[in-house]
């Protein structure tokens, strides 16, 4: 099936690169939002170094609920607003948190996180899908190549969704 050890690459534009590909053949064929967001996260989870949790959020019309992740055991519901992953929602841009306790606000779900990514989800009318969340027990283990290999791979998901993908 899919080999998710920790990608070797010589720099974070390849590992990207190369799990972007990885990312593309797991997800082909099929648009089930919880089959490719469950796959998602396993293949993240599984394939970079430094991460503690990484999953995803979805806005349910009022709040953020969790949902296919790995990792411990996870806040359930985020407010909007609320923490690094209610703020990307309602900010629609990502959040790059190189010190989670310095963010005002920050939802501790595992005091062992340290660091954050957090990449908000729109479907094609701009309406919010959710939140893709990533955290990492180092501190500033995040930075802009991650930011755009994380966003490559959420528009991989975001496609995924779509019956034209």
């Amino acid at each position: 099936m899919f080999d998710a050890a920790p990608l070797a690459a010589a720099n974070k534009t390849e590992l990207y690169q190369g799990l972007s590909e990885q990312m593309r053949g797991l997800l082909q064929g099929e648009h089930d939002r919880t089959a490719n967001a469950a796959n998602f996260a396993s293949l993240v989870f599984h394939s970079l170094d430094g991460l503690n949790w990484c999953g995803f959020y979805f806005f349910d019309g009022t709040e953020l609920v969790v949902g296919p992740f790995q990792g411990k055991p996870a806040c359930v519901r985020i407010a909007l607003g609320k923490g690094v992953c209610g703020t990307a929602a309602v900010t629609r841009q990502t959040q790059v948190v190189a010190d989670v306790h310095a963010f005002p606000g920050h939802i501790a779900c595992d005091a062992a996180s340290r660091s954050e990514i957090v990449v908000p989800l729109f479907d094609a009318s701009g309406g919010l899908i959710g939140v893709w969340d990533v955290d990492s027990p180092l501190p500033a283990r995040f930075d802009e190549d991650d930011r755009l290999g994380m966003e490559q791979l959420c528009r991989l998901f975001l496609a995924s969704l779509s019956e034209i993908a």
